[in-house]
């Protein structure tokens, strides 16, 4: 079953045309890569998923984003009825620079469902619980919850910022490339935690590393300049591309 489905999307940033005719099924319970060189429209379809781009002047997109949700139905996204608000608590987002907030590991953790009406610290605290855990660092962070998340390591932060995205209990987890900033032992422990998250997740991940795209992914979709040349099984992908252009930039001859 698809969890979002993308058609005859196009976004242009001013004069600029960004993504050219754009048409993506992002399945359910899977995780799904987008890879391609620097500035080819991976990030910028990312954020359109969750709205992001109508922070940028002169941005206008074209088209439809359906987003699909269990007894909840369908809605397009770039609808100018849905409320971006609820749009965000649905689909999490997950930069590429750690940005946890100045304040405790719990308090960030709280700090979604607060703002949506969660007040009794019970909850809060079971919120706080699981979402540690489903990020996998329950256990490095249980008996320091006050500590302030600004002390942390940049893969815990990293992680933390998963954590606090999980809160609120989205469907859909954008991810934007959440590993380029960090070390390697750092980086396979937010690969472990996203794989595991794909059970109750939908999952798309930006990525300039091909070789995270092979480990972790499901489907992967490769762009260029504004358009997606290919998308399909991973496996396939990287083994039997259809497109040259595929071939080519998986192999490294250009990008």
């Amino acid at each position: 079953m698809n969890k979002i489905e993308i058609k005859n999307l196009d976004l242009y940033y001013s004069d600029f045309h960004a993504l050219k005719n754009i048409s993506l099924e992002i399945p359910e319970n899977q995780i799904t890569a987008f890879i391609g060189p620097s500035g080819c429209g991976k990030s910028t379809l990312l954020k359109s998923i969750n709205r992001m781009n109508d922070m940028v002047d002169g941005c206008r997109i074209d088209g439809e984003i359906t987003l699909y949700q269990k007894n909840k139905g369908s809605c397009n996204i770039l609808d100018k009825t849905t409320d971006v608000n609820h749009l965000r608590k649905n689909v999490g987002m997950v930069f590429q620079k750690p940005n946890p907030f100045p304040m405790s590991i719990y308090d960030n953790i709280a700090y979604g469902p607060r703002t949506h009406g969660i007040k009794r610290k019970a909850e809060l605290d079971e919120i706080v619980e699981t979402s540690l855990r489903n990020a996998a660092i329950w256990d490095e962070f249980k008996d320091n919850l006050k500590k302030s998340a600004l002390e942390l390591s940049g893969g815990q932060q990293q992680r933390l910022c998963i954590a606090r995205a999980l809160a609120v209990q989205p469907d859909v987890l954008l991810m934007d490339e959440p590993t380029s900033a960090l070390d390697p032992i750092s980086t396979s422990k937010i690969e472990d935690c996203v794989m595991q998250l794909k059970e109750k997740y939908t999952i798309i991940i930006v990525t300039h590393n091909m070789q995270q795209a092979v480990r972790i992914s499901d489907k992967t979709v490769f762009f260029l300049l504004g358009e997606i040349i290919e998308a399909g099984d991973t496996e396939q992908i990287f083994s039997k591309p259809k497109m040259k252009k595929t071939e080519d930039y998986i192999t490294g001859r250009f990008g």
